[in-house]
């Protein structure tokens, strides 16, 4: 029997290009429905020293964009790139910038429970199109109990601090490793597509990870 294909994608939850490339790479391996293709995510924190509470995002990325224009642009670009996924950005209800520490670590847990497709969309969709705080850890465990997770537990483990060091050494595993910006998919541990690519270039590096593979 085939190995499946091992999909590494680097990234995190309140990155848009992120969210539009997990989505692309969905379409990309949905253009391949003979490959057995698992996506596994991995944790990069776009800034960790975020406080646990967040920040006002506006005035966050006022600091970040010193050109207001040049943001504008950025964000009307994701508009579009998203119309086509199917994803509805709506950059002006989000009011936290949060530290996403704890959404990778529901993540985690969500691999484990079978549920990581599931919790990684409703974290991008609450994010970026509910404008809800993915810090928060209520928000969370509604995402968390809403794919079938226990509530309680991710609660308790989210209280207790559980697997926040794991993310952090991941995290920085990324850093080390030379990902300076994400997406970043690596395809079967040999290919590797930064950015959010289009499908028909995700779908090359899947023909070439299989090749490699074979």
């Amino acid at each position: 029997m085939a190995q499946p294909l091992i999909i590494d994608v680097v990234a995190d939850v309140v990155c848009p290009w992120c969210y539009l490339g997990w989505r692309r790479l969905k379409s990309a391996v949905a253009l391949r429905p003979d490959v057995e293709a698992k996506l596994v995510w991995r944790p990069y924190q776009l800034d960790p020293t975020l406080p646990e509470e967040g920040v006002d995002r506006k005035q966050y990325m006022a600091s970040k964009f010193k050109d207001p224009e040049r943001l504008k642009a950025v964000h009307a670009a994701l508009v579009e790139g998203g119309a086509e996924e199917g994803i509805q950005f709506d950059f002006e209800i989000i009011e936290v910038a949060p530290n996403t520490n704890a959404a990778h670590r529901l993540i985690r847990w969500a691999l484990t429970a079978g549920v990581q497709d599931q919790v990684v969309e409703a974290l991008f969709k609450a994010y970026f199109e509910q404008g809800l705080d993915i810090g928060d850890p209520m928000v969370l465990a509604d995402i968390a109990e809403a794919a079938g997770m226990e509530r309680l537990v991710v609660l308790q483990l989210l209280s207790e601090g559980a697997d926040k060091e794991a993310v952090a050494r991941e995290h920085a595993m990324a850093v080390q490793g030379g990902v300076t910006g994400v997406p970043f998919a690596i395809f079967a541990g040999k290919v590797a597509v930064v950015g959010a690519e289009t499908p028909e270039r995700i779908v090359e590096a899947i023909d070439q990870a299989l090749a490699t593979q074979a």
